[in-house]
């Protein structure tokens, strides 16, 4: 079982100033520990349920291009890009740059997005449900052919392109993995079993009937359900004083069992490091022994 940190959160006690430094240290502090990859998340408001939307917020990929730089092992990607956010032309320089830069270990994290709020304040076109997921799919179908040797033309709905030049191409070959997030029955998980090399759950009560919703769309698209990695999104609270450390450790262990291969989540107090570094020597061993 591989564990990854998610950093949804930049409001630290010493402010903006100080974030470059903190967030270097965080990064170095999580790839030596053993983090298996580093996500960020795709908002430009910070969300409810992490924080006020006046709360500080980081853009997602020049982020994650600064994090390569601090880090040396852990996969880069954002859990998850809002589709709508990124023309899927900028969107495949972007992840490809990365991955570049990062010697291979760029992960293309997408969805369907979600965030009205943050698109109509900045002033994102936010279509509607329906056309995000055709704008997701049409994505993926670009940026296939983007990573491939047809640098030809692309027609689709929503997006054209007269020439589809990618140079330099990733190093991650065939392409950069893709991760689709989200566990939408009739199109997400559809759309995990078409495209993705990865999918990502939250740990939520109907998690193994997701799974199984999954193992149904691959049976259907003719998908061989275990080449496709699992992840799930679950916070790493140690507690103050490592009082659940255990019970994490156990809950990592049933949410192997069930067919995950990474927990992705949020650690708490950051930026202080001793939470990673504690990870690092006591729950990351636990978990790679599943």
């Amino acid at each position: 079982m591989k564990i990854g940190l998610q950093i949804p959160n930049y409001t630290w006690p010493n402010g903006a100033p100080a974030l470059g430094s903190e967030l270097a240290e965080v990064a170095s502090t999580a790839d030596r520990a053993g983090f298996s990859s580093i996500a960020v998340m795709d908002h430009f408001f910070q969300i409810p349920g992490v924080g006020p939307i006046e709360n500080d917020m980081l853009e997602a990929y020049t982020t994650l291009g600064f994090l390569a730089g601090h880090t040396d092992r852990a996969r880069l990607f954002t859990l998850v890009t809002g589709v709508h956010y990124r023309d899927p032309g900028l969107l495949g320089k972007a992840i490809t740059t990365l991955d570049i830069l990062s010697e291979g270990r760029a992960t293309l994290g997408i969805g369907a997005g979600w965030n009205e709020e943050e698109s109509r304040g900045l002033g994102f076109a936010f279509p509607p449900v329906a056309e995000r997921f055709e704008r997701l799919e049409e994505t993926l179908q670009y940026l296939l052919q983007l990573w491939s040797d047809d640098d030809g033309p692309f027609e689709g709905k929503h997006y054209q392109a007269e020439r589809l030049l990618n140079v330099p191409q990733s190093l991650s070959r065939p392409h950069p993995p893709i991760l689709i997030g989200g566990g939408g029955e009739k199109k997400t998980l559809r759309l995990v079993a078409k495209y993705a090399q990865a999918c990502n759950l939250f740990n939520t009560p109907d998690l193994e009937h997701k799974l199984d919703v999954l193992k149904r769309h691959c049976e259907n698209e003719g998908r061989d359900y275990d080449e496709i990695t699992k992840t799930v999104y679950q916070t790493l609270d140690l507690g103050e004083h490592g009082e659940n450390k255990d019970q994490l450790i156990d809950e990592l262990g049933r949410l192997h069992r069930l067919g995950f291969a990474e927990a992705i989540g949020a650690v708490p107090g950051l930026p202080r490091l001793d939470p990673l570094e504690r990870l690092g020597l006591e729950v990351l061993p636990a978990a790679a022994l599943f």
